[in-house]
């Protein structure tokens, strides 16, 4: 994907995420398979998860260079990035940290859906702005996949709310 593509699908993929979501009654919202999130610990993770990616991208390009480095390696293609992931979560990866969710309220979903909205437009218009090769010159950390170009952190921005969504759905569905 180029940058308009990755800034489009950045804005399509969460909007179809925050509507879901926002669709879902108070028992929905609040409901907890077991051992599992409800579907406002989802938001409230999507939003802990969008939010450094879009600080990260608002910095200067030297700053990540100097924090981070170049990479060492050609950048993933979607497909890669997306294997990686599920690699990693079958070998147990979990969000730690900063990005597990405390108990959301449903009188907090407009909030956060407001929130995520906001945060996701503002990267999106980054995205948009950049050049494509851009992308492929700057890393950022991520915390279970390593160091990531800057095109495959929104490869998985984009396939981490699809993935968000699913697992809601199944969540409800039994």
């Amino acid at each position: 994907m180029d940058h308009q593509q990755i800034s489009t699908r950045l804005i399509s993929d969460h909007d179809t995420f925050i509507t879901y979501l926002c669709s879902l009654s108070e028992a929905e919202f609040m409901h907890a398979a077991s051992g599992k999130w409800t579907a406002g610990q989802q938001l409230d993770h999507i939003l802990r998860a969008v939010k450094p990616v879009t600080l990260a991208f608002r910095l200067p390009r030297f700053i990540p260079r100097m924090l981070f480095g170049k990479p060492n390696r050609p950048g993933r293609s979607n497909e890669a990035l997306v294997e990686k992931y599920k690699d990693k979560l079958q070998q147990g990866g979990r969000a730690s940290g900063r990005f597990v969710p405390g108990p959301v309220a449903f009188s907090q979903r407009d909030e956060l859906a407001k929130h995520l909205r906001s945060t996701v437009a503002s990267l999106s218009r980054i995205v948009a702005g950049m050049k494509d090769e851009d992308l492929d010159a700057y890393i950022l950390p991520h915390p279970l996949l390593g160091k990531l170009t800057l095109r495959e952190m929104l490869y998985f921005t984009i396939y981490h709310v699809e993935h968000h969504l699913t697992i809601t759905k199944k969540n409800l569905n039994g």
